[in-house]
């Protein structure tokens, strides 16, 4: 290290003012900084004075426009702002809808209010109260995406979603469990409505519901339709548990008795697991539709659920879709309930960190899994497929080489859930099933550590299954995990997790495969899983050989970093318009790949790319691979024990 006397120090001090100082005689001509913009006034836990009255007319079906009106107290005149939900809970970003608000003008007593958005920030309306003024009136309206193009459809002639946070403007300056709402909802005639908002009146097509804080206003959003069907999940319990079913047409509502035992068995096999629940009810909102947008997003007492029409008709068809109400319901426990202390916000309008989302989301899509398959809405073979599939997906994530996995909690802000050119390399929210992986590493090790006497579904009921009944967010630190981690079985989790967290491949963490009595392999021949997830994606997947995924008329939806396809310059996007000298057909292509296992001779593609067409020869020759498990002999069935239903 290099030292110098302080005389020394002052010396280049005196140096650097000199030298700088023929600059300052210029500074007056360049370019200097505008004066900051006033900041937003700053959540404080203070109750806003009144109630806010919120009606939502959603009729317009013709045009897909949800308008609202609110009349909103004002304690005395000055000026006041109004802000636009951004930071939305369960999104984990600030993608509140803002370029879809229209219409919005701000009155007193008839007379319109001048409003002006703040240039910074843009989800702030400032506007000045008049003397004398009580109240002021907001109308606006939320112009839903009517096409795919410009977002998830949520109106269609049949059905509804209304999401109150795309609907409503609430005062800057205070928590938002501090601001009381009283919420109205029109539905068209003939639509039925459900929420876990407790209705107070109905009068027509017009319910109006029980006045709830902002915070809970947002968090309990309502599904409505013609074809409505309402199933008890948990009958003669005190404390419901309903699925509300929409449909886009009224034969796709039609249950079996097997298929409603299943979703009944969830919620018993998630009491059993965790102990405890936090909701005084629970709504499943659950839209059967190929026409309105899919969701999966979670909410306190209820979650907004949505797969294809075909969920019960063609049940044995799609098991891919049914692990979405398992995970959206343990969302109740993990996430809302207990809640990472850095992804809680006093309101919606202050940044969310996502630092422990592999929790949150990673904890979450491994019960998803877990208790689908104990409730029997997954056969253990399609659990161990599914998870079958997310191993190999992570064993060929590249990009772990380069981005470790804590660094992908960043991902709901940088990338928005947008597509992406090279998912494997540029990594997307990977704390969900990468996160998966790892508290099958976790379970495994506890089970195997402890001889068999624990497990993570300790951790689970010693963790979520705290204060049973309550619904106030409670939050934690990693340190509370490692802690919890530590109860049900000494180790060192801090160096498990930080290992896992921070490392970087190659490879997928695969630990929790091996220890739970299986390996991975490829085959030439598809699971029943993976075939139905690729028929719900409309997709051909060919990730393990070629390195791509096919979508619509031969359109590559996703090329593997530096696989086969890669070398030969194919990206996504790219068009295959032949195979071998034929007119492209996936099974034609699956059959030139069988075709050219052994040989030498390359597989060749007429492609496009925009208005270019050529020739691409790719030199593979390992033929057709998809993932499955196969069992490791004279191993513990580890994963067979997790997958099992409690007793």
């Amino acid at each position: 290290m290099t030292s110098c006397r302080p005389g020394a120090i002052a010396l280049l001090f005196v140096s650097a003012a000199v030298l700088t100082a023929p600059l300052a005689g210029h500074a007056a001509g360049l370019p200097q900084p505008g004066p900051p913009t006033p900041p937003t006034p700053a959540p404080r836990d203070v109750p806003y004075p009144g109630v806010i009255r919120l009606a939502v007319d959603a009729t317009d079906l013709d045009h897909a426009v949800f308008r609202a009106h609110e009349t909103i107290p004002v304690a005395k005149a000055g000026p006041l702002t109004l802000l636009y939900p951004q930071w939305l809970p369960g999104n984990h970003s600030p993608t509140g809808p803002i370029d879809k608000l229209a219409g919005l003008t701000i009155s007193a007593g008839g007379k319109p209010l001048a409003w002006k958005r703040d240039p910074v920030d843009v989800y702030a309306f400032h506007v000045a109260v008049p003397a004398g003024v009580t109240a002021v009136d907001v109308d606006l309206q939320f112009l839903s995406p009517v096409s795919t193009k410009e977002g998830r459809v949520v109106m269609t002639p049949d059905m509804l979603r209304v999401q109150w946070n795309t609907v409503a403007l609430y005062p800057a300056g205070h928590f938002s469990r501090q601001v009381m709402v009283a919420p109205s909802l029109t539905v068209p005639a003939g639509f039925t409505a459900a929420t876990a908002l407790e209705a107070v009146s109905a009068v027509g097509a017009t319910t109006t519901y029980k006045p709830v804080p902002f915070e809970t206003l947002v968090d309990s959003p309502a599904l409505a339709g013609r074809y409505f069907k309402r199933f008890d999940l948990d009958p003669g319990a005190k404390v419901p548990v309903i699925l509300d079913v929409v449909a886009d047409r009224p034969e796709q509502l039609v249950t079996t008795d097997d298929q409603l035992a299943a979703h009944r068995a969830l919620v018993q096999q998630a009491y059993r697991l965790y102990g405890a629940h936090h909701y005084d009810h629970y709504d499943f909102l659950f839209a059967l539709s190929d026409k309105l947008g899919g969701i999966g997003l979670e909410h306190h007492r209820s979650s907004e659920d949505g797969v294809g029409a075909k969920y019960f008709t063609d049940w044995d068809k799609e098991p891919a879709s049914r692990d979405l109400l398992p995970h959206e319901y343990t969302h109740s426990w993990n996430g809302k309930f207990r809640r990472p202390s850095d992804l809680w916000t006093p309101s919606f309008n202050v940044p969310m960190r996502g630092s422990l989302l592999w929790v949150y989301e990673g904890q979450t899509q491994y019960w998803g899994y877990v208790l689908a398959a104990r409730a029997g809405l997954l056969t253990k073979q399609q659990a161990l497929d599914a998870i079958a599939g997310t191993a190999a997906s992570y064993d060929h994530r590249i990009g772990r080489a380069w981005k470790a996995l804590e660094d992908t909690t960043n991902d709901p802000v940088i990338a928005m859930r947008r597509p992406l050119s090279w998912l494997s390399w540029q990594r997307s929210e990977d704390y969900y099933s990468e996160g998966q992986l790892v508290w099958l590493d976790a379970d495994t090790l506890i089970r195997q550590l402890s001889g068999g006497k624990r497990s993570l579904d300790d951790f689970a009921k010693a963790f979520f299954g705290v204060e049973d009944g309550s619904f106030i967010p409670d939050t934690y630190d990693l340190a509370t995990v490692v802690a919890t981690l530590n109860t049900v079985q000494p180790y060192d989790w801090a160096g498990f997790l930080k290992t896992r967290l921070e490392g970087h491949g190659p490879g997928a963490p695969l630990d929790g495969v091996a220890r739970g009595g299986y390996r991975l392999i490829y085959t030439d021949t598809q699971t029943d899983y993976a075939k139905s997830a690729e028929g719900r994606r409309k997709s051909t997947d060919l990730t393990y050989s070629l390195g791509l995924t096919i979508g619509k008329e031969g359109a590559l939806t996703d090329v593997l970093w530096d696989g086969p396809a890669f070398k030969a310059g194919l990206t996504e996007g790219t068009q295959i318009v032949a195979v071998d000298g034929e007119a492209f057909a996936a099974d034609d292509l699956k059959d030139a790949i069988r075709n050219a296992k052994g040989g030498t001779a390359p597989i060749e593609l007429l492609v496009k790319n925009k208005d270019t067409y050529r020739t691409v020869r790719i030199d593979y020759h390992d033929g057709l691979r998809y993932p499955r498990f196969e069992r490791v002999p004279g191993s513990p069935a580890l994963l067979d024990d997790i997958l099992a239903p409690l007793r």
